[in-house]
């Protein structure tokens, strides 16, 4: 099994403490960078759990629209970019745009 990188850490750290957030706020008390952060954990769950979006898409639907609306909003080019691709497509690269994303989300929170 592979060390996780720093990205991978702060993906679970961060999301955790969003996660815990949402659970006892709910999800419209987040910040648009915490949705940011849930959206990118809900399909990073996805990816390295199941190897695809369905799992993200049953964990929350919303999450690639979201993701695509904040990162646009939040001015996040790569972010954005990433979350503009068709699910197939984000499928096929998410792995090799996983540390800009996270790199440009964090340098924004």
């Amino acid at each position: 099994m592979a060390v996780p990188t720093d990205n991978e850490t702060w993906v679970i750290e961060t999301g955790d403490t969003v996660i815990r957030k949402m659970t006892c706020e709910g999800i419209e008390c987040l910040s648009p960078w915490e949705t940011l952060v849930y959206c990118l954990w809900v399909a990073d769950y996805g990816m390295r759990n199941a190897g695809d979006l369905n799992t993200a898409a049953d964990v929350y639907p919303e999450f690639h629209l979201n993701a695509r609306r904040i990162a646009k909003a939040l001015s996040l080019r790569l972010t954005y970019e990433a979350f503009s691709l068709s699910k197939s497509e984000l499928e096929r690269e998410y792995f090799d745009r996983f540390e800009s994303i996270c790199n440009e989300i964090k340098d924004d929170g």
